[in-house]
């Protein structure tokens, strides 16, 4: 980073720092934890002088359980190798076939999905939001920024499953309800994507939902389609066009770039016969609330019968369950466009 031009070319130069910092916070969280580990030996060290003292015993059992649970996330954040893993994500909730029933579970989801990003210190922005016609949402896209936010998120992608005594059926029927979850990386600027700017239609309208009167009295919101693929993608987060433009390309540029992984992952299907292993028609994870409570990832075997705790955003042991059974599902993900 001293050499002399380092900074000529100020994409690349930004990319350098990026790996550069995220570096230097994996190297000083190796040395605290081994900071950490030499305490732990002075600690037992004065438990074997202390003629085992009890109360040093306790000491040395929470000590010793803190470690345990570091351990546990520097393993899993081993895990997180991908080339966009350490990116931002962007995930798409949709309800599927059911109407009112898939729309209050696409909100029940999204709720999901933020109080977990809350727990571990993600940021969430809504960049389009459409509400059912009785309740919930009919789909959804949010932004999740914060360190391996696409790496742990792309966990979720798939159908979600859900079934229970539906509140608005006047018979109290068990109903199943169906959505869809998508997780895409945000690419960054040094990410190189080909778009061509004369295949890209925008349009521009106002904005529904949230995001106050002045959202929705001006044409602020942006829809993008890029013909050669048929992808649409919309902002309406921002009271700025020219800011919903920006946002809604990135995503564009995104999913462009997801659609040509799709594609090379179709193609190797054929030689490794993982056909239907990826995408959206596979159910990934159960939620049932009647006649029993139960929360199953199909993928991995993990389930809590603790469906209240798992609504409020604890879902890392999905996750992390699915992360140390080797993704899967995702295998190929990260293929890199030169491949």
């Amino acid at each position: 980073m001293t050499a002399p031009g380092f900074w000529d070319d100020q994409d690349t130069a930004r990319g350098v720092m990026s790996e550069a910092a995220e570096l230097k916070r994996i190297t000083t969280k190796l040395r605290e934890f081994q900071g950490k580990v030499e305490d732990m030996e002075v600690l037992l060290e004065l438990y074997e002088e202390s003629d085992e003292d009890p109360d040093t015993l306790a000491e040395v059992e929470q000590v010793s359980a803190d470690l345990t649970k570091e351990v546990d996330v520097l393993e899993i954040e081993s895990f997180l190798s991908g080339k966009f893993d350490r990116n931002a994500a962007i995930m798409s909730i949709n309800a599927g076939a059911g109407g009112t029933e898939s729309c209050d579970w696409a909100g029940m989801l999204l709720r999901q999905y933020t109080r977990w990003a809350e727990r571990n210190n993600f940021k969430v922005e809504t960049q389009e939001y459409h509400p059912g016609e009785e309740a919930g949402i009919s789909s959804v896209t949010i932004r999740i920024e914060g360190i391996n936010a696409y790496g742990y998120a792309k966990a979720e992608r798939g159908v979600h499953r859900l079934v229970r005594i539906s509140p608005f059926d006047s018979n109290s029927r068990r109903h199943t309800s169906f959505c869809s979850v998508d997780v895409i990386a945000e690419l960054e600027e040094t990410d190189e994507v080909d778009l061509d700017e004369k295949d890209i239609r925008v349009d521009t309208y106002r904005a529904s939902g949230k995001g106050g009167q002045h959202v929705n009295k001006t044409d602020s919101a942006v829809r993008l389609t890029h013909g050669p693929t048929g992808i649409i993608v919309t902002c309406q987060n921002e009271r700025s066009q020219h800011k919903n433009k920006n946002s809604a390309m990135k995503t564009l540029k995104s999913r462009l770039f997801e659609h040509e992984q799709d594609e090379k992952r179709a193609a190797l299907e054929k030689f490794y016969g993982e056909k239907g292993e990826i995408g959206w028609g596979n159910q990934i994870r159960s939620y049932v609330f009647q006649p029993y409570q139960m929360v199953k990832d199909l993928r991995t075997g993990v389930e809590t019968s603790n469906v209240d705790a798992v609504m409020d955003g604890e879902i890392d042991d999905f996750i992390h369950g699915w992360l140390r059974a080797g993704c899967p599902t995702q295998r190929n993900k990260d293929i890199q466009p030169d491949e």
